[in-house]
């Protein structure tokens, strides 16, 4: 338990240049403290309690902004910056090293049963109001982009944007690797590529050549006399 806490508060200081002592990310950091009562909440829920785990669940809420279904599944290394407004469905699995910023839904799309909240895979960023909702997959070491809306599967080492999300390759970037070996999560959500600007370029592109073209013709008329 001691080891998997120093993890946790390792992953705070790794992730968020804010962070100055221990003591202050123990006190003040409520991503962190949701974590902790969601793990309470879900080992009692997996072992078929059901009112105290909600319960745990509400507090969270009311302590943290953070609601987490004591149903959903988390690996090591997930970090909640700011916390406030961040909502994890029942069905929800997220994979290790995965980074919310604030405003997120993990979240479905109805009143279907079974698994209808998204699979989240390592080492994924999702930015600050992003809603991901449905039963797929987010593969791994994919970045969310602000206030995007998912509804489809997203391709490993991708990223995705706009309303509703979009997949934009980006350059085939993965995540990068330290000398050690070990995944370094990028977390450069800022920089993401615009689909709308790429439209109006390649628009803009297309116009060009036409009139180019056009240019041609109305010359060659001249010389045949036209």
């Amino acid at each position: 338990m001691f080891t998997r806490i120093k993890k946790d508060i390792k992953v705070v200081f790794e992730r968020d240049p804010a962070a100055k002592s221990v003591l202050e990310v123990l006190l003040c950091y409520p991503g962190l403290h949701a974590i902790w009562l969601h793990r309470i909440s879900h080992y009692l829920f997996m072992r078929g309690w059901v009112l105290i785990p909600r319960m745990i669940c509400y507090f969270n809420r009311i302590l943290t902004g953070v609601d987490i279904h004591p149903g959903a599944t988390i690996g090591e290394g997930l970090f909640i910056d700011h916390a406030t407004g961040v909502v994890i469905g029942e069905t929800c699995v997220i994979g290790n090293n995965v980074t919310l910023y604030q405003g997120v839904t993990l979240g479905g799309t109805g009143k279907e049963k079974g698994k209808r909240h998204p699979t989240v895979g390592n080492n994924v960023v999702v930015a600050s109001g992003a809603k991901v909702l449905g039963s797929f997959t987010v593969g791994d070491n994919s970045k969310i982009g602000a206030g995007s809306v998912v509804l489809h599967e997203v391709p490993p080492n991708s990223t995705v944007v706009g309303i509703p999300g979009k997949v934009v390759w980006h350059d085939g970037k993965k995540v990068n690797r330290t000398d050690d070996g070990i995944d370094e999560i990028d977390l450069e959500h800022d920089d993401l590529p615009d689909p709308v600007a790429e439209m109006m370029l390649c628009m803009q592109r297309n116009m060009q050549r036409m009139e180019t073209r056009i240019g041609q013709l109305e010359k060659e008329l001249k010389q045949h006399g036209a």
